[in-house]
C-alpha cells in the first residue's frame, strides 16, 4: 500500500469474526538474536512478518556475511533492531557502520553505547554524540563484567545487553539504578533466554548472566498482543462487536496483555478459550479514572483514542518513554485528538484527558508522523465517525502488515 492517504468508513458499525494475528514483533526480534548467537542450536516458529523483524533478519545476515572491509548495516526505522544490533555487532569480527533513517538518527542510543564502552567495546559516533550512526569495531576485548544502567530508560537497552551477555567471555552483571520501567519486556527477554538454555540470576536490582552456551530449542512466537489491542479498540467503539483472536495465551510473556484488564473498563470482556481469546462488547461501566502505562507504553495511544472517542475524562501515568519513540507520541496524540475536540494536558508526569468538548466531525484526517501505532490507534474511529482519513497508511507495515486487509475483512471500506 503506497497511497498518501486512505479513507475509512464502516457503514454497519459492527464487527464479528476471527482475525489471525502475526507473531509478536517483540518476541520475534529477541528470538532472532538468541538464534544468531546459538551456533545453530535454536530454531524459531511463527516468526513475525513485521517490517522491523524482516529488517533485523537482514541485518543479522549482512553482519554474519561480513568479510574484509567496512560493512554498512542500515536498519531503516527499526528501533528495536538498532538497539539489539548495537550489542550484537560487538561480538562479531568486523568493521561495521550501523545506521538508520533520519528519524532513527534522532533517537538516543548513548546509554547503551556507554555501557558497551565500559565493558570494553570499540564504538564511536559517526555524527552527533549520543545518536546513530555508530562505528563499531567488533570482537571486543572484555575488561569489565559489571555495568550500572538506569532503570527508567527504554527496556530495549537492558534487553539488548542481556541477550548478548552469555556470549561474553566473563558474562555480565547488570546493576539496575532505580525503578525498572517496562519490566515485562525484561522478563520476556530472560524467559526466552531460559527457553534456549541460557540461565540467569536476578536478585533485587542485579541481573547476572554467566558465560554459557545455548541448548537445542525451538522458540514458538505467540501472536502479538500489541496488535490485539487494536481489536479491543474496535470492539469498544463498535455498536455491536465480538471477535476471536486465535493463539493468544493467558500466561503470555508479553507485557501488552495488560490490555485485557485495561479494556474491561471500556466495555470489552475477554474470555480465554482453548485456542485463543474471544472479545465481546458489554454495557459494563467503570469509574476508574487513572491508568498506568509504565509497563505497557505501546498501549497508550490506543487507549487514549478509545477514551476520547467514548467521551471519558481520565488520566494516565507512565508515558515518559513515548517522547523518544518513532515520533514524539505525546505531541502527536495531542495534535490528532484535538481534531475532534479532546484535550490531553500534562501535570507533573500525569496526563489528563478532557473529552467534555468532543464532537463528531463530518470527516477527519489523521497524520501518522511515520509512526505505525498512530495509524492503527486512530483507524478504529471509523466505527464512531462517518469518515476517517489516515495519512501515509503504509506505516503499519512496520509491525502489522496485514492490518488494512484485516480491517476490510471486518467490514471496513477503504478507498
Amino acid at each position: 500500500m503506497s497511497q498518501t492517504s486512505i479513507k475509512l468508513t464502516h457503514p454497519a458499525k459492527e464487527i464479528k469474526g476471527t482475525v489471525q494475528l502475526t507473531g509478536s514483533k517483540s518476541e520475534s526480534n529477541r528470538a532472532l538474536i538468541i538464534q544468531a548467537l546459538s551456533e545453530g542450536k535454536v530454531q524459531i516458529a511463527n516468526l513475525s512478518e513485521a517490517d522491523d523483524t524482516v529488517l533485523l533478519t537482514r541485518a543479522i545476515a549482512a553482519a554474519n556475511e561480513a568479510g574484509k572491509g567496512q560493512v554498512v548495516i542500515d536498519i531503516g526505522p527499526a528501533g528495536t533492531a538498532m538497539r539489539f544490533m548495537t550489542s550484537y555487532l560487538n561480538l562479531l569480527p568486523g568493521d561495521f557502520i550501523l545506521t538508520g533513517t533520519e528519524r532513527m538518527q534522532q533517537r538516543p542510543i548513548g546509554i547503551l553505547v556507554d555501557a558497551w564502552k565500559e565493558i570494553g567495546a570499540d564504538i564511536h559516533y559517526q555524527k552527533k554524540s549520543g545518536f546513530p550512526p555508530l562505528h563499531i569495531e567488533g570482537k571486543l576485548f572484555q575488561h569489565k563484567d559489571t555495568v550500572r544502567i538506569k532503570g527508567n530508560i527504554s527496556s530495549q537497552y537492558i534487553s539488548s545487553l542481556l541477550l548478548s551477555a552469555a556470549s561474553l567471555k566473563k558474562g555480565l552483571t547488570l546493576e539496575i539504578d532505580g525503578e525498572l520501567t517496562s519490566r515485562p519486556y525484561v522478563t520476556m527477554t530472560l524467559h526466552m533466554l531460559a527457553e534456549a538454555g541460557i540461565q540467569h540470576n536476578w536478585v533485587g536490582q542485579q541481573i547476572q548472566i554467566q558465560p554459557q552456551k545455548a541448548k537445542e530449542a525451538t522458540l514458538y512466537i505467540e501472536p502479538d498482543w500489541s496488535a490485539a489491542s487494536y481489536w479491543y479498540a474496535m470492539v469498544a467503539l463498535s455498536e455491536n462487536g465480538e471477535i476471536r483472536l486465535p493463539g493468544l495465551k493467558k500466561n503470555s510473556l508479553q507485557g501488552d496483555i495488560a490490555i485485557v484488564d485495561i479494556m474491561q473498563h471500556f466495555g470489552v470482556e475477554t474470555v480465554f478459550e482453548e485456542k485463543g481469546i474471544y472479545l465481546k462488547k458489554t454495557e459494563a461501566s467503570s469509574d476508574k479514572t487513572l491508568f498506568d502505562f509504565k509497563e505497557c507504553p505501546d498501549l497508550a495511544q490506543t487507549v487514549v483514542v478509545v477514551a476520547a472517542a467514548l467521551r471519558k475524562n481520565v488520566s494516565f501515568t507512565g508515558l515518559e518513554t513515548l517522547k523518544i519513540k518513532e515520533t514524539d507520541r505525546i505531541a502527536a496524540l495531542q495534535n490528532e485528538i484535538g481534531k475532534f475536540g479532546a484535550v490531553l494536558t500534562e501535570d507533573n508526569a500525569v496526563y489528563h484527558l478532557d473529552s467534555s468538548q468532543v464532537f463528531q466531525p463530518e470527516h477527519i484526517s489523521i497524520a501518522t508522523y511515520e509512526d505505525h501505532r498512530m495509524a492503527m490507534a486512530f483507524a478504529p474511529l471509523a466505527l464512531v465517525f462517518d469518515r476517517v482519513h489516515i495519512e501515509e497508511p503504509q506505516v503499519v507495515e512496520k509491525s502489522y502488515p496485514a492490518y488494512w486487509d484485516h480491517l476490510q475483512q471486518q467490514g471496513f471500506l477503504i478507498q
